[in-house]
């Protein structure tokens, strides 16, 4: 194992609730993650296009201007963090909304009522280290 110092994976974090949007922020900020928390998805398009480069890309689906679904699809759509690990954290837990959210390039799909903000970490962590085996 090589003991160089691990520079922190970045998140974007989309939530349009000011108090989760806090609350997950400070979670993951906590595991040593680079936290970029935004209260929407054309905000996140902003930092993407000018050139941020996430690890990790966490969205909610119902957000004012522009839900997670059309996110999804422009940041699909234009190659925008190709690399990043993409998570909905919604309510919405429908079969047609995980498919629709799966087909658009999600990579994990968390119900937000199911799941302490803890759990969610943890559940992305996972995602981040299958996705890293995979490689």
């Amino acid at each position: 194992m090589s003991s160089a110092p691990v520079s922190p994976l970045k998140i974007i974090i989309i939530d349009d609730d000011g108090f989760l949007l806090e609350m997950y922020a400070l979670k993951f900020t906590q595991k040593n993650f680079d936290v970029l928390a935004l209260p929407g998805t054309l905000e996140a398009l902003e930092k993407l296009r000018g050139g941020y480069v996430p690890d990790v890309l966490v969205v909610d689906l119902v957000l004012p201007a522009m839900d997670g679904f059309e996110f999804l699809e422009v940041v699909k759509n234009e190659s925008l963090a190709p690399g990043a690990v993409k998570v909905v954290l919604s309510n919405l837990g429908q079969e047609e909304d995980v498919d629709r959210a799966t087909k658009l390039g999600a990579d994990g799909y968390i119900i937000k009522a199911s799941a302490t903000p803890s759990e969610v970490v943890s559940k992305v962590e996972g995602m981040i280290a299958n996705r890293d085996n995979k490689k």
